[in-house]
């Protein structure tokens, strides 16, 4: 480091003179993908009480109930095909449809569900297409039963589950493959072909957010339903119980630990409300992405959320750092965003991730020398002395007199013993550093301080000490400087 000319000196002691700053703990990382219910113990046992009696009640009524639910949507799937070209016939649709959405009205019921309705319903005239967010459980079909079963867009290997495959093949659902690489193309076209078919098809409900979250805000939308630049309506879902229960994120409550603890209560309430059609312009017309930003925030707005940049695609790199032993964070990088400037695709991003998990545990044990209250996060202060092993020595009066001055934490010109113990322990990150040894050797036997002579003294005789100073006062000064002039 070359040695600061009286100028930026005098830019330094202006800047520190301000005051003395740490850094500010960088903002909580807003996981949408995480949910943690906190369940106290009074709760837990209000929960196997009810339960006990609840449970067992509602699941032989649910079962009593599949017993007409199954042949219902046996028939109607017969000779509909996984991807229908056209539309079932009016008749058949009208007959079936209506009893299921009797039949799964009376199964939500059953389960504790109190549905509260907002708004109106759009016609398919009016809106072919709902979209329908927060996406956060299996339980957001009820949406579908208050829409009046609308087709559905659904990842293919729900078709396979048993009995539900059937009541979605039902909706004559557009099916999507994330691992095929041509799936978004043909779902778009799908979706297109059926919004702008003279047959009548019926209206499709869309969750653009493709993928649970904890209803905390809204994540990126994509952007199927906004692609043919059709009216749309949102359909908002809200869970406004003193439990959460429902949600159904990766990393939280597993499906059958969501369904029992909901079931154990005695009720659920669940509002969907149908928000105004909304009518793109014609920029809107021609640019899906504003599209979907703009009802998305207009849907924000209404639950009183705020909108993020993640993705379905976070929630992989999520599973994936999971799965490598990091932090699940690491993989929250907003990743549409990024790959977008920095032309980045998901394979390249997965194939560093593995390279960078290598350097995971030296990069923690770095992080730990530096941590010297073992908080899990590091001030400035201690981030620059750390660093400061590494730069050349200076032993300036004027760093010296500044030095002393960032060190004597109470400001009452002398240093302690507590302080000296807190600068060298941050400096070389032992946290059992026993300097009382040093510290007489600087103040002497008798002294239970070190003045700035002493110190002075002391310093310009061991410049390994010194070479401290300069580069702590530079980056502190740095940092300051901008802090103020980027306001």
């Amino acid at each position: 480091m070359m040695r600061s000319s009286d100028s930026e000196m005098a830019v330094r002691e202006s800047v520190l003179s301000q005051g003395r700053y740490k850094s500010s703990q960088p903002p909580a990382v807003a996981n949408p993908f995480v949910q943690q219910t906190r369940i106290s113990a009074w709760r837990w046992a209000y929960i196997i009480l009810t339960g006990s009696v609840l449970v067992p009640v509602r699941v032989s009524c649910i079962a009593f109930l599949f017993i007409f639910l199954w042949p219902v949507a046996m028939l109607s799937t017969v000779g509909l095909s996984a991807q229908p070209t056209k539309p079932a016939k009016s008749w058949r649709r009208t007959l079936m449809q209506s009893a299921l959405k009797f039949l799964f009205q009376a199964t939500f019921f059953l389960a504790g569900f109190l549905v509260k309705v907002k708004g109106k319903k759009a016609t398919r005239d009016e809106a072919p297409i709902f979209v329908t967010a927060p996406h956060s459980t299996f339980f957001d079909a009820i949406a579908c039963v208050v829409a009046g079963l609308p087709s559905v867009v659904s990842a293919s290997q729900n078709a396979l589950i048993p009995v539900a495959g059937k009541l979605l093949l039902s909706t004559q659902p557009v099916l999507v493959t994330r691992e095929d690489p041509n799936s978004r193309k043909n779902t778009k076209n799908e979706i297109l072909r059926r919004v702008t078919s003279e047959r009548k098809w019926p209206q499709i409900l869309i969750f653009p957010e493709g993928v649970c979250t904890n209803r905390t805000c809204l994540v990126t939308f994509k952007l199927g339903a906004f692609s043919p630049g059709v009216p749309v309506q949102p359909v908002l879902l809200r869970y406004p119980n003193t439990l959460d229960t429902v949600t159904w994120t990766w990393q939280g409550f597993t499906g059958f630990q969501a369904c029992m603890l909901t079931l154990s209560q005695l009720f659920t309430r669940v509002e969907v409300e149908f928000m105004p059609v909304y009518i793109p312009n014609d920029q809107e017309k021609k640019d899906p992405v504003l599209f979907a930003n703009t009802v998305r925030i207009n849907m924000a707005n209404a639950l009183g959320v705020p909108v993020t940049d993640h993705t379905y695609e976070d929630c992989r790199l999520m599973i994936s750092t999971g799965n490598l032993q990091l932090p699940t964070e690491a993989g929250l990088v907003g990743f549409t965003k990024i790959s977008q400037k920095l032309k980045l695709d998901w394979d390249n991003i997965h194939q560093h991730l593995d390279e960078y998990a290598a350097i995971a545990v030296p990069l923690r044990q770095l992080f730990t020398l530096f941590d010297r209250n073992n908080e899990g996060s590091i001030d400035l202060r201690e981030y620059v002395i750390g660093l400061t092993v590494l730069c050349n020595s200076a032993n300036t009066e004027k760093i010296l007199q500044m030095s002393f001055k960032l060190f004597d934490l109470d400001e009452d010109g002398f240093i302690t013993e507590q302080e000296l113990a807190a600068t060298l322990w941050a400096a070389f990150g032992v946290p059992d550093l026993d300097v009382s040894r040093l510290f007489q050797e600087i103040a002497g036997q008798s002294s239970e301080s070190i003045s700035y002579e002493k110190f002075k003294k002391f310093a310009l005789r061991h410049p390994q000490y010194a070479k401290l100073f300069n580069s702590y006062l530079d980056l502190q000064a740095a940092y300051i400087y901008s802090h103020y002039h980027n306001k």
